[in-house]
C-alpha cells in the first residue's frame, strides 16, 4: 500500500480523486466503464467518506465505485421469463427471432453491408430489394415494400394513395388497437376523409356501392383482429368488394393487422387471414405486421399492385419510416424460413411456442413442482400444477385460447391482506436476476410455462428455489 493510501485508511478525510483513480483496484473499472464515469464515481465515494457512509480504505472505495457504476450502466432493457400465458406479449417485445434472423442482424451490425449498393452494377441500389423478392414470392403480390411497423404502413398507404380524398370503411371495422391507434384518427392525420358505411354489426355490399363517388380514392377493409362481433352480423368479403370496385375504378386495400403468410391450420391452430389470401382475392394492396404472427422483427409490410407500391415507395414519408440494415437483414432471414413451412415448427420460435404440445408443458411443470414443492411448503407457500389457457396476443385470434399448464403459487394460510401479499410475491419474482413475469388471477400467482424454453427450465427452478416469501 502506498503512503497516500496508508494515510487515508480509516480517516474521515478522503484521499484525492487523482489518488483514488491511480489505485490498482480501479484499473479494471477504468477499462470497463471509462475514466470519466470512474472519476464521477470517485467523487461520489469521496462524499460518502466525508459523510461517514463508507471507510476510506481502498477496498471499500473500490467496492462503492463498482456498485455505483454497475447500477448506473446496467441495461434498462433486460431479459425476462415470459410466463404470462401471452405468447406475443406487446409489453415483452412480441415475437422472438429465429437463430437465423438473429445471426443475420448481428452480421449487419458488425460489418459494412450493401444496404443500398448494387454489387453487380457497382452503383447505388434500393434497400427494399433485399426483402421484396421474398415478400412477393410468399404473398403472390406484384411488388412489396416495408416500413418500421404496421401502423406506419397504414399511414403511409393512406397518405400516398388517398390524401385529400375519401376512403370508404365499414363501421364494424373502425378498430382501435393498443396505444390508442384508431383508424378514424389515422385517416384524419393522413389527410383523408372517412366515409363510414353500414352499422357496427351489419354492412352490406349495397352500402359500399351507394358510398362510391367522384372523390372516392379507396375502399378499405380492416381485419378486426383484436375483437369479434358475433350474433346478428353481416360483412362483405374482400372478393365481393373487389368485384364491385373494379367496375368503378376504385382500388381496394386491406389492413390485416397482425397478419401472417402461412395457414396456421397446418400447425393445429385456428385460421387467421393471410396476405396471400388477400392478394388472391384481388385486393390491390394489403398491409400486415412483421413482429406478430410472422415471427420477425418489428416492421410493417405493404404488398400489392406494382403501380400502387411504386407510388407508395416514392412518397417522401417512406424515407421517414424506412427500415435500417439490421432489421432488413433479420426480416430477410425470417422470410426465407417460409420457403419450406415444415421448417417453421422447429426454426421459428413464434410457431414453435404456439404449436407446443400441452403434454410437454405439463411435464416441465411437474418436474419443477417435484423439485420445489417440499421447500415451498416449509415456507408457507402452496405450489400446484394446474391447467390453464394461453393466448396468442398482439390482437391475433382474441377468442381462441390454447390449452396449457402452469405453476400456481398461493399462501397456505389465509392472510388479512392476501392480495397485497401476492402482489409482493409477484414483485419479488420481478426482482430476480432474470425477472419472472406471471399473472395474478383467482387468488393465485400463475406461471404459464408455454413460453418457457427447455434450456430455461433449470434457470426458473434455480431462481424459484432462492425465492424468499
Amino acid at each position: 500500500m502506498t503512503a497516500a493510501r496508508s494515510k487515508s485508511a480509516g480517516s474521515a478525510t478522503p484521499p484525492s480523486i487523482d489518488a483514488i483513480l491511480n489505485w490498482p483496484e480501479m484499473a479494471s473499472l477504468a477499462d470497463r466503464y471509462g475514466r470519466v464515469p470512474l472519476r464521477e464515481a470517485a467523487r461520489d465515494a469521496a462524499r460518502a467518506i466525508r459523510q461517514g457512509r463508507i471507510g476510506a480504505e481502498a477496498e471499500a472505495v473500490a467496492q462503492y465505485c463498482r456498485e455505483k457504476l454497475g447500477s448506473g450502466f446496467a441495461q434498462s432493457q433486460r431479459r425476462v421469463l415470459n410466463l404470462t400465458g401471452t405468447v406475443l406479449h406487446t409489453n415483452l417485445g412480441r415475437a422472438l427471432l429465429a437463430d437465423e434472423a438473429a445471426e443475420a442482424a448481428l452480421t449487419a451490425m458488425r460489418y459494412p453491408a450493401n444496404l443500398e449498393y448494387d454489387l453487380d452494377e457497382g452503383r447505388r441500389g434500393e434497400r427494399d430489394l433485399h426483402i421484396e423478392p421474398w415478400l412477393t414470392r410468399l404473398t403472390g403480390a406484384e411488388a412489396a415494400t416495408a416500413v418500421n411497423n404496421n401502423a406506419g404502413a397504414v399511414f403511409l398507404l393512406l397518405t400516398a394513395l388517398a390524401r385529400g380524398r375519401e376512403v370508404i370503411v365499414s363501421r364494424g371495422e373502425l378498430v382501435e388497437i393498443g396505444g390508442s391507434f384508431r383508424i378514424p384518427d389515422i385517416m384524419r392525420e393522413a389527410g383523408c376523409t372517412l366515409v363510414e358505411v353500414g352499422t357496427t354489426n351489419r354492412t352490406h355490399l349495397a352500402d359500399y356501392e351507394r358510398a362510391i363517388g367522384p372523390e372516392t380514392a379507396l375502399i378499405m377493409k380492416v381485419h378486426t383482429s383484436n375483437y369479434a362481433v358475433q350474433g346478428f352480423t353481416a360483412a362483405v368479403s374482400a372478393r365481393e368488394l373487389v368485384a364491385l370496385a373494379r367496375g368503378r375504378g376504385v382500388p381496394v386495400v386491406e389492413d390485416l393487422g397482425s397478419g401472417t403468410i402461412v395457414d396456421l391450420r397446418c400447425f393445429g391452430l385456428p385460421h387467421e387471414p393471410t396476405a396471400a389470401e388477400s392478394v388472391a382475392a384481388g385486393v390491390d394492396a394489403v398491409t400486415f405486421s412483421g413482429d406478430k404472427l410472422l415471427g420477425g422483427p418489428q416492421a410493417g409490410f405493404i404488398a400489392g399492385r406494382r403501380d400502387l407500391i411504386r407510388r407508395i415507395a416514392k412518397h417522401p414519408l417512406k424515407r421517414a419510416l424506412r427500415l435500417d440494415k439490421i432489421r432488413l437483414a433479420a426480416i430477410e432471414a425470417t422470410l426465407k424460413l417460409y420457403a419450406d413451412p415444415e421448417l417453421l415448427r422447429t426454426k421459428l420460435p413464434t410457431i414453435a411456442l404456439l404449436a407446443r404440445a400441452p403434454d410437454a408443458i405439463a411435464a416441465a411443470a411437474r418436474r419443477i413442482h417435484e423439485a420445489l414443492d417440499a421447500q415451498f411448503q416449509q415456507q408457507g407457500l402452496r405450489l400446484d400444477v394446474e391447467q390453464c389457457r394461453s393466448q396468442i396476443g398482439s390482437g391475433a385470434l382474441p377468442l381462441d385460447l390454447m390449452p396449457s399448464w402452469a405453476l400456481t403459487l398461493r399462501f397456505e394460510r389465509q392472510r388479512p391482506q392476501e392480495g397485497a401479499s401476492l402482489e409482493a410475491l409477484a414483485q419479488r419474482l420481478r426482482a430476480l436476476p432474470v425477472p419472472v413475469i406471471g399473472r395474478l388471477a383467482e387468488g393465485r400467482l400463475w406461471l404459464d410455462l408455454r413460453c418457457l424454453a427447455a434450456d430455461e427450465e433449470a434457470l426458473l427452478a434455480q431462481q424459484l428455489a432462492a425465492l424468499q416469501p
